[in-house]
């Protein structure tokens, strides 16, 4: 069903599929064809085709979990008003359940902040963040950044790119995105789905065809062919809200009538605009889909590219489920006991709970579709149970208004607002040992909201609305939605904007510089953070040898999402689930650097140094982790914050999950060290790591240095650490201990 095309391609006419290049313009050229390259060069700010982009967007979006976060780096940074339209939504901490007044206080601040500084304010449970920029923010040729990793509208014609918050802050103090010139994948699709195939069954494909090999990663992903036209527009947006699960930088697709259709729905005709290709393009690669091939799915935990098709899953049940377990153990060790081997009865896999949620799973078509499935049936009253989220109130009135609420609610299904808590382990979080069947974005550890730590594990498969409405129909034996009979004749999506036009604040250039921010007793300013030392004496605080750390394990999700504005509060929780002896050792490695900017160097760190030959003077003591490759998953920028906060001052990897993660990392002062693959690393937390004039080295644009292994049994070891492709202002951002205080001494020159 999915082909892989290794080495470039041309596309003549925008249909012609061409390997051999004779008579055809160089690959550098025909990529400036590509939609993603008429996109990228229209907001690029050097107006150059050279190998880097400075890129300025035309909007941007974050949720509660973020803005707090990112309106106070900005006004410490020197925030005016926001010059692009910045629309802050409510659908992460929007449950206001946990931690006292600190949820809501967080929402009075972003209200007060739009209305200060001129931004757009969706309250609670009025939208998923997604959602509300599908229906009121995007534009055909725009480009939006996003303080959330599925900031992703590449089906409506704009292109979107989640990152960490300090990217939305240079944006606001009106500076650009830099990244190098990307290459470009061509997704070309034919056929079309079968009945029973959703938009989650094409993407976990896609993820499962190329998140390991890395096929795509920090590429752009272009969708063009004949099978694009047999796609409804919240097919489209589903597959593409999961293409950031591949590890691409971002999306493309062709438009044409049904995205036309869309902008109409939504009273915006005016911006719509067909993109497609040039004459002809060249991409660095080929993805073939043959929708007309495409089965059921389901992704078994622990990521979406663990995958299956439902029969094969059916098929053989004990040998596939058992692998989840050993890859549960090795992950948490006997802190946990999985028995999913315990859901098979009479041969067939059974799972305890369904959701349908969020940006990808809470769409009318899914919702239409899942209600045509459950229409006259019954869920029952076992220990199955299933719940839906439509993704606004606007997909909500329309479902109601057609029946489709009517009927999931006959079934037995169990209705709540727009709400992204099933994403992220804050709602409808499963008894120990439960499985549920999400059609969500991800299924990391603790996605669900479990915590192995105190001896809790719950485990979540990703599978599309509608088989999830078959396996709920099936009294909760996992079923193929291909292997039913069902018709939808709801009538199609109408969007009526009503609750928009009278609950959103749309502020944008609309600033009041006199209007106060409120404040709760939980929202706190950033500590002081010191610029780079001379020298720098590491202490490994945590060691990872898994394949990949997801961002959900470097912070957790779930309750400490209530946190996110209380820095210190929220980097108690850093690695807790994980690597559950990571702050404390912190904390300890943080006081004794205290301690030697005080002149009272600890006699353990002179010791050190003096080993080395070096003094405590220009030499800074952080802390740092080592992984294979952090940062798969969540744009948050407090996986990296909490490790700075925390007196974190590097990482060590082979290599970054993704280039959002490595972009944290930077902009809170932590180097991101990376390490030939062939070095072993098998040095232990509590272990040294000396680097010399790392300062000169960054400032100098160096790219590699020298660095010593000082371990606990005394030995000294050579390591080499390499720092490549930083930016001049990334490389002054480190030098100067982080973004804030880049900005701050940018302000004072």
């Amino acid at each position: 069903m999915i082909e892989l095309f290794d080495k470039g391609v041309y596309l003549v006419d925008g249909t012609t599929v061409v390997t051999k290049p004779d008579g055809l313009p160089a690959p550098e050229e025909a990529r400036e064809n590509t939609i993603t390259y008429q996109i990228l060069r229209a907001h690029d700010a050097d107006g150059s085709k050279g190998a880097k982009m400075r890129i300025r967007f035309d909007a941007m979006m974050s949720h509660d979990i973020t803005y707090v976060g990112i309106i106070q780096t900005a006004r410490a940074s020197g925030l005016e008003k926001f010059p692009i339209p910045y629309a802050m939504t409510n659908c992460h901490n929007s449950l206001c359940a946990v931690g006292g007044t600190i949820n809501e206080d967080d929402h009075v601040f972003g209200l007060s902040a739009a209305k200060k500084y001129g931004g757009i304010y969706v309250p609670a449970n009025q939208a998923v963040i997604h959602q509300y920029a599908r229906e009121a923010m995007v534009k055909c040729g725009n480009m939006i950044l996003g303080s959330d990793s599925h900031t992703r509208y590449g089906s409506l014609g704009n292109m979107g790119v989640g990152e960490g918050g300090g990217e939305l802050v240079k944006q606001l103090l009106n500076n650009t995105w830099d990244i190098n010139s990307p290459e470009v994948i061509l997704v070309w699709l034919e056929g079309s789905p079968r009945k029973g195939i959703g938009p989650h069954d094409v993407a976990i494909s896609l993820v499962k065809a190329v998140f390991d090999n890395g096929f795509v990663k920090n590429k752009v992903l272009e969708f063009a062919g004949p099978g694009v036209k047999n796609l409804p527009i919240d097919f489209r947006n589903g597959i593409d809200i999961m293409t950031t699960e591949t590890t691409c930088l971002s999306s493309i697709w062709i438009t044409d009538d049904e995205v036309r259709r869309h902008y109409e729905t939504h009273n915006r005709p005016e911006d719509y605009r067909e993109l497609l290709p040039g004459k002809v393009t060249y991409y660095d690669g080929m993805i073939r889909i043959d929708l007309s091939k495409q089965e059921s799915m389901i992704a078994l935990p622990f990521h979406p590219s663990n995958a299956y098709t439902i029969h094969e899953l059916q098929a053989n049940p004990e040998e596939i489920l058992r692998a989840v377990e050993e890859d549960a153990r090795s992950r948490f060790g006997d802190k946990i006991d999985v028995h999913l081997t315990d859901k098979i009865k009479n041969g067939k896999v059974m799972a305890d709970q369904g959701i349908i949620a969020g940006c990808s799973g809470g769409t009318y078509d899914n919702l239409a579709q899942a209600a045509s499935i459950l229409k006259d049936k019954s869920v029952g009253n076992d220990y199955f149970s299933i719940s839906a989220y439509p993704q606004s109130v606007p997909v909500y009135m329309a479902a109601t208004r057609n029946g489709i609420a009517e009927e999931l609610l006959e079934a037995g299904v169990v209705i709540k607002p727009a709400f992204c808590g099933p994403c992220f382990g804050a709602g409808d979080v499963p008894s120990n040992n439960g499985l549920s069947i999400r059609h969500t974005t991800r299924n990391f550890p603790n996605r669900e909201g479990s915590k192995p730590g105190q001896g809790q594990i719950s485990l979540v498969a990703l599978m599309d609305a509608r088989s999830i409405a078959a396996t709920a129909a099936n009294g909760g034996v996992i079923t193929a939605a291909t292997d039913i009979d069902f018709e939808d004749t709801h009538k199609p999506y109408n969007f009526d904007g009503k609750i928009y036009e009278r609950r959103v604040y749309n502020g944008f250039s609309r600033e009041n510089l006199s209007e106060e921010l409120r404040y709760g007793p939980n929202i706190k300013d950033w500590p002081k953070m010191y610029p780079m030392s001379e020298n720098m004496l590491l202490e490994l605080a945590a060691v990872i040898h898994d394949p990949v750390t997801t961002t959900d394990e470097l912070i957790p999700s779930g309750e400490t999402s209530s946190y996110r504005s209380n820095p210190l509060k929220l980097s108690e929780f850093a690695l807790s689930r994980r690597v559950p002896e990571y702050v404390g050792l912190s904390k300890r490695i943080q006081k004794e650097d205290l301690e030697r900017r005080e002149g009272n160097t600890p006699a353990d760190i002179v010791n050190v140094l003096g080993k080395v030959g070096a003094n405590a003077a220009d030499t800074s003591f952080g802390s740092c982790v080592f992984a294979n490759r952090p940062g798969d998953g969540s744009a948050r920028e407090q996986a990296a914050s909490c490790q700075k906060v925390l007196g974190g001052d590097a990482n060590i990897c082979y290599e970054y999950a993704t280039k959002r993660y490595r972009s944290n990392c930077i902009n809170w002062g932590i180097v991101p060290f990376t390490l030939d693959k062939d070095t072993e690393f098998d040095y232990l937390p509590g272990d040294y790591v000396f680097i010399p004039g790392i300062r000169e080295a960054i400032l100098g644009g160096e790219e590699e240095t020298m660095a010593k292994v000082i371990t606990k049994a005394g030995e000294i070891k050579d390591i080499k650490l390499y720092f490549k492709n930083l930016t001049p202002v990334e490389r002054q951002i480190l030098a100067d201990g982080c973004l804030m205080n880049y900005y701050a001494n940018q302000n004072n020159k």
